[in-house]
């Protein structure tokens, strides 16, 4: 079967992954309240329809994160993506760049930056944290820089590790005993396709960008226990100008939901924010990303530039989101999906499903160009008798 969607893509990644990999990128933080509540909120957003607008001219292109964009859209940072797929990020790389949108390679890929980079024409984003050692951070912004990266994403909301239930209910952390490894080999040997094309044709695994920090090594068994170790939670805006100082480019801070962070943000330098709540797999309870927009937005007043990032499943989701005042989105769980599924072919596929659906969805608000967008696109929330969105 074609899949016709990101939840058929999701449907897909589910039959061929191991479940500890599957539940890795599905899941959520403890009872994974504010993972719905993405989702969730943005449906209740009810569209303006509007006809007789003349729209037989739909362009979507527009500029975001300092480049022209063929759609609003931008592929998120991901971790451990060569793990769904073999050499999974340089995969995903390509597709976006076919696709004609931006792809933000996460520090904690599989596939190191000195490979990633390569494997593409353009330049891309790269995405890191704050680390306890500022030596090994150095260092890595200068191999970041020395691979022709132009944009730094810097995750703020990952200072300590939210717990995961499904991640301990599947093994791939807690307790790391010869039962857990059972547990994981017999899903391994459920999942034949996966075994030869990830698991033997596809390694090394490891995270190659963190490789030369971890001396104990650098594969999924050590993941988790060095990010608790490493990331930082002491970190507060003044670290900010450490990397200023040691990062010239553009900066663009993920992991903003509060107002007053965002105005923070603008005045540490940043030239994009990012709306988000780490896909719900941080602080759950926290408000959905698209109720926190609005007064981010507003806060922000056109400072910086405003991405929205936690809950996007269609393009139809992408307008809701532009209508809410975002100049984009992140896509994250969709591109997994769909590099899981089938790989780059995935991921280039799962891009132009989103692109026909906001294309129609514009079509069928009124509008022509990315610029008509605005509050007018959206009726109130209680027009379709739905509950306004939890935030």
């Amino acid at each position: 079967m074609t899949p016709a969607c990101v939840d058929d893509y999701r449907s897909a990644a589910r039959r061929r992954l191991p479940r500890f990999l599957f539940d890795y990128i599905d899941g959520g933080s403890y009872a994974e309240v504010t993972m719905r509540r993405n989702v969730a909120d943005l449906q209740r957003l009810p569209l303006r329809q509007r006809v007789m607008r003349d729209v037989s001219d739909v362009r979507l292109d527009t500029r975001l994160l300092g480049r022209d964009v063929s759609l609003p859209v931008a592929l998120a940072p991901i971790g451990l993506a060569g793990l769904y797929a073999r050499r999974g990020e340089v995969q995903a790389a390509r597709a976006a760049e076919a696709a004609g949108v931006p792809f933000i390679l996460s520090a904690s890929a599989c596939c190191a930056i000195e490979e990633v980079a390569p494997a593409v024409h353009g330049p891309l984003l790269f995405q890191l944290y704050m680390i306890k050692d500022r030596g090994f951070m150095e260092a890595l912004l200068d191999r970041v820089r020395a691979a022709g990266v132009e944009t730094l994403v810097l995750t703020v909301d990952l200072i300590v590790h939210s717990p995961r239930y499904r991640d301990m209910r599947s093994t791939l952390t807690g307790r790391q005993g010869l039962g857990a490894r059972l547990v994981r080999m017999a899903e391994i040997a459920r999942h034949p396709r996966w075994a030869w094309d990830v698991g033997v044709r596809g390694g090394p695994h490891i995270l190659g960008n963190f490789a030369p920090a971890m001396p104990d090594g650098a594969g999924l068994a050590q993941f988790t226990d060095w990010v608790s170790r490493n990331f930082d939670p002491s970190i507060s805006w003044d670290d900010l100008a450490w990397v200023r100082e040691r990062w010239k480019g553009p900066l663009v801070l993920k992991g903003i939901l509060d107002p007053a962070d965002a105005r923070h943000a603008c005045e540490a330098g940043a030239s994009a924010i990012v709306v988000s709540n780490h896909g719900g797999r941080q602080l759950d309870g926290a408000p959905s990303t698209i109720s926190a927009l609005p007064a981010v937005v507003e806060a922000v007043a056109g400072k910086a530039e405003i991405l929205l990032d936690g809950g996007i499943r269609s393009g139809i989701d992408v307008l809701r989101a532009l209508a809410c005042g975002a100049n984009g989105v992140l896509i994250g769980r969709a591109w997994a999906f769909a590099l899981a599924a089938a790989g780059g072919t995935g991921v280039r596929h799962m891009l132009d499903l989103l692109r026909q659906e906001l294309a129609v969805a514009m079509a069928l608000t009124g509008h022509s160009h990315i610029d008509q967008i605005g509050s007018g696109t959206l009726l109130p929330p209680w027009a379709d008798n739905d509950p306004a969105p939890i935030g």
